[in-house]
This record gives structure tokens, C-alpha cells and sequence, in this order.
């Protein structure tokens, strides 16, 4: 997947069922890629939004780089253009077209020295499905934690 991995949204994987993935480039400035390489992003809240044939992700928060004594920085939390193919903005705006699916990003990295967002179709968990996941996760750990005590 990933050749350095920044940023990842751990909440989408417990608040939503991820259904489809997709790669996608995005519009950086370059003191945004600098600050980005210092693992300066968040996608905690942030979205992806259809406008007509353009896909913008809303709410990603870059801080400004650090070693900048530029005062007109860019804000952090902009709309930045995503670059996808028309096929693939066709094929996401059909599966959103769904009733209760929605598009977020799932990671920020580098590949081969180019920022990549992972973006992820998807539909929400009731509260009963985070429930049990939270219960699944918690019967995992105790499993590890007794294969490892009981190899001792």
C-alpha cells in the first residue's frame, strides 16, 4: 500500500464499514508536502466532496511548516483537489449514489516521492456494530495476552 505512510484515520476503520478503496494524488502546495513530511497532517475529520467532474477532500488539517518565516500562509484546513481519472470519479459518484455511503480518506502517504490520499467508500456503523467490534477487539487481545503467557 504505502511506501512511507504519514497520516492514518483510525477512527473511519471503527465508525464506518470501509466497502471500496481507491488511490487517488493530491493537489499539494510546497510548503504543505514539507510539512506533510514531517508528519504534520491530520484526517481525523475530513471528507471527500463531489464537485461536478472535480473531487476535493474537505477538512484534512496540514500545519504550516515549521521553518517558514512566511507570515501568508495557506490555511490549514483548505479544500485540496484530488486527482482521479473520469472513470474513477464516475465509478465513486455511482457506489455514493447509494442511500447512506459516503467517501472519506483513509491514509496520507508517499509513493516513490509523490503525496497519495487512500480514499475508502463508505457506509456508517450503527452504535450495536461498534459495540462489537470493540467486544472482538478486546477477545483478540486477551487471546494474545494468554498464547504469550501461557508460551512462557
Amino acid at each position: 500500500m504505502s511506501d512511507q505512510s504519514v497520516a492514518v484515520n483510525r477512527q473511519a476503520y471503527f465508525n464506518y464499514f470501509i466497502s471500496d478503496k481507491l488511490e487517488a494524488g493530491i493537489v499539494l502546495s510546497g510548503a504543505e508536502v514539507k510539512s506533510v513530511r514531517e508528519g504534520k497532517a491530520n484526517l481525523k475529520d475530513a471528507y471527500v466532496r463531489f464537485s461536478g467532474v472535480e473531487v476535493f477532500v474537505v477538512g484534512m488539517h496540514i500545519s504550516p511548516y515549521s521553518h517558514t518565516a512566511s507570515i501568508n500562509d495557506d490555511d490549514p484546513t483548505r479544500s485540496r483537489k484530488l486527482l482521479l481519472h473520469q472513470k474513477e470519479i464516475a465509478h465513486l459518484q455511482g457506489l455514493m449514489a447509494q442511500k447512506g455511503f459516503t467517501c472519506i480518506p483513509l491514509s496520507l502517504y508517499f509513493k516513490r516521492g509523490i503525496a497519495k490520499l487512500e480514499i475508502g467508500v463508505a457506509k456508517g456503523k450503527k452504535q450495536y456494530d461498534k459495540r462489537e467490534s470493540i467486544k472482538n477487539k478486546e477477545h483478540a487481545r486477551e487471546l494474545r495476552q494468554a498464547l504469550k503467557h501461557r508460551s512462557k
